[in-house]
């Protein structure tokens, strides 16, 4: 990148200040990207704009989040399999690692006092997958043991043994038939991160930092870059004033919102991208004696030509400070592409050079689109239905319906097939590496940290390859430079590290059950 933040404070010619970056969405994204800036640079001056008017309202909050804690020890998607029968699990692996960084940044920020206790934000929860049917009891099978060559896994369990399940899940086993043929597999160091909080904490601690402000109510609707500077046009949507800043690096960490944003950068690199949205809903059990005997995160398998955010789970929490039990996602389709955004933020985000990959996608996902119509149509019944296969005995009056977050996933061109689309993470970046945005969702939260150090190398290499940064990154992440699933030493000195650090017990002594 262009020298851009060796010339701090500098003025354009109209004597107007330049910031050095510009952060919009108050999501976990520019939260972390914001904390590991001003710890690398302090004298960075940073503006960081928001729509709402609280900081981690979309994506990021414990409600509308779908993955807290994503560490690929429960989630089958992750590990698809192949024709043949066998198991991939490089993705797994790849996201298994992602999240021993991101637990490797929270223990330093807990460490130095940048944030509060850790019980605030993440707790220890025994991750399980669980499934049914001979066919998918050998799936999980051959995936056990395929993990097992990565130490990455140690510690996790297989079962097929009733008893043994029924001591984990005892409500998941409650009512099963008894010649049905199940099975298991069990992490101990399984978590439940609530990133709402934890984003909140890394703002207040950026605004205690000088030369860092965070606009709430603030709507950028303009981005273009003259002379070397990105000039953001934003309009406090609380006062109906509008103002230009003008910043020397832009990062769009808007969540859904991002796609829209990245098409008005117009960067050449932005071109050709789409996105199609998915809704959720959640049912949230409101009966306490419920939520007390349930202590876990079970995942199962996804339905046929269901998008990865939609594998359904039972799912334990700590929201607010209290136990939560929630069931689903159930998959719902809306052309916004925030929870609080507009109908038509996708006809608007449909572009002469995006039109032709976001027709091949559709195309090519036709049972997509038929499994989120029937979503879409389901009833109360029908979604009692779905929560029985994992709580036989479930009764509808014990739930309530809570409606989740927006996810956009990233449509992209494809030489083969004209469009594609993708349900991971991408960041998009100017060839200065002046600007970048992040597209897509899972399991986007949970491996925030990783993407955010790729992101600063991308657009800080002369920077990022500095004796003091290369310094400061290795106390934030001490695993930094080297690949974990490659080092089974180095993996185990850093987990004894951070599971003290963060006050976590993989033994399964939970604060969370107390």
């Amino acid at each position: 990148m262009h020298n851009l933040i060796n010339d701090m404070n500098t003025k354009t010619n109209n004597s107007v200040e330049v910031t050095d970056v510009v952060l919009i969405g108050a999501g976990i994204m520019s939260a972390t990207l914001g904390v590991l800036l001003k710890e690398l640079q302090p004298d960075l001056s940073i503006e960081i704009f928001e729509r709402l008017d609280v900081a981690a309202a979309e994506s990021s909050d414990a409600w509308n989040n779908a993955g807290t804690g994503h560490s690929a020890f429960c989630e089958l998607n992750y590990t698809p399999q192949r024709e043949d029968g066998s198991v991939e699990t490089d993705k797994a692996v790849k996201i298994a690692e992602s999240f021993e960084v991101s637990k490797q940044f929270w223990a330093f920020l807990i460490q130095n006092r940048l944030i509060g206790a850790p019980d605030k934000f993440i707790q220890s929860i025994p991750h399980m997958s669980f499934v049914w049917g001979e066919k998918n009891v050998d799936f999980l099978n051959k995936r056990y043991n395929e993990l097992q060559k990565c130490h990455l896994f140690k510690g996790m369990t297989y079962t097929e043994d009733r008893k043994t399940l029924e001591e984990w899940i005892p409500l998941v086993m409650e009512g099963r038939p008894s010649d049905e043929k199940v099975a298991a597999t069990r992490m101990n160091m399984g978590t439940d991160v609530n990133f709402g909080a934890l984003t909140k904490m890394m703002f207040n601690t950026l605004q205690t930092k000088e030369q860092v402000k965070l606009h709430f109510t603030h709507d950028v609707k303009k981005l273009r870059q003259i002379n070397g500077l990105w000039e953001v046009k934003v309009r406090d949507e609380a006062t109906g004033k509008r103002r230009v800043v003008k910043a020397k690096f832009v990062f769009i960490g808007a969540g859904g919102g991002s796609l829209p944003l990245l098409e008005k950068s117009d960067i050449p690199e932005g071109r050709g991208f789409g996105g199609f949205p998915v809704s959720g809903q959640w049912l949230k059990c409101v009966n306490p004696e419920i939520i007390e005997r349930h202590h876990a995160k079970v995942y199962g398998k996804a339905s046929v030509g269901s998008p990865p955010m939609s594998v359904p789970h039972l799912d334990t929490r700590m929201i607010d400070g209290k136990k939560a039990l929630l069931f689903g996602p159930y998959a719902g389709f809306s052309t916004r592409f925030l929870k609080k955004g507009s109908l038509m933020d996708l006809p608007l985000s449909i572009k002469s050079d995006n039109i032709m990959p976001m027709i091949s996608a559709g195309l090519a996902n036709i049972p997509l689109t038929k499994y989120l119509i029937n979503q879409i149509r389901q009833s109360n019944d029908e979604r009692l239905d779905a929560l029985r296969e994992y709580l036989p005995n479930a009764k509808m009056e014990d739930w309530e319906l809570e409606t989740a977050g927006q996810r956009v996933q990233v449509i992209k061109k494809d030489a083969e097939h004209g469009g594609v689309l993708e349900f991971g993470t991408e960041v998009v970046s100017a060839a200065d590496g002046s600007i970048a945005a992040l597209l897509g969702a899972s399991p986007g939260a949970s491996t925030a940290v990783s993407i955010m150090i790729h992101l600063l190398e991308r657009c800080f290499p002369e920077k990022i390859n500095t004796p003091e940064w290369q310094q400061k990154l290795k106390k934030m992440v001490p695993s930094y430079g080297y690949t974990l699933s490659e080092d089974a030493t180095l993996s185990e000195k850093i987990r004894t590290q951070t599971t003290h650090a963060l006050n976590l017990h993989p033994e399964g002594l939970s604060t969370i059950a107390s």
